[in-house]
């Protein structure tokens, strides 16, 4: 199924985050890093649900009314797991070590934008007329694609927003493994 990419995009992005860092008050390295592992881990899961529940949904299909309302609630779910992501990790703060402030808005702004990102393809999917059938799947290729490329854009640059101590807590801390 064509839209798994992005999700495939969205679990690898959501393994490597922790790595690189996050958002509000301000909290130690190690209390910083375990929130946002706490928030992550469910957001992890349920986006690797969504997408096993829909490929498996999607490999029984047999109209395009049914892919319409799979991937419909595909990308609704999606966007709702990262908006709880987002809020989440707004929540734990802002943490405490250099950069903590651009960190913190790069991992929420990353966040919304997946957020937006499903947002957009869960409507331009609602909006698509499922006949004829050639027709419906070429504009989930087209939608598919829009998504890809606004997943890609999303994607936090962790090369600025590198700090020792966060790394150190993110492999230190039991939340974040």
């Amino acid at each position: 199924m064509r839209p798994a990419r992005p999700l495939a995009v969205l679990l690898l992005l959501a393994l490597i985050l922790p790595t690189a860092a996050a958002c509000g008050s301000s909290h130690g390295a190690r209390a910083w890093a375990a929130s946002v592992c706490t928030t992550l881990s469910p957001w992890r899961t349920e986006i690797g649900s969504l997408t096993s529940r829909a490929q498996q949904q999607m490999d029984v299909a047999t109209t395009p009314g049914q892919a319409k309302e799979n991937l419909a609630r595909l990308f609704a779910g999606a966007q709702d797991a990262s908006e709880r992501a987002r809020a989440g990790v707004a929540k734990a703060g802002v943490p405490d070590v250099d950069d903590g402030k651009q960190i913190a808005d790069g991992f929420t702004g990353s966040l919304a934008a997946m957020r937006d990102a499903y947002g957009r393809a869960a409507s331009g999917i609602d909006g698509l007329a499922t006949a004829p059938a050639k027709a419906f799947y070429a504009q989930v290729g087209t939608v598919v694609d829009q998504l890809n490329n606004d997943y890609e854009a999303s994607s936090l640059d962790t090369s600025k927003l590198n700090s020792q101590e966060l790394k150190q807590a993110f492999d230190e801390v039991p939340e974040c493994r």
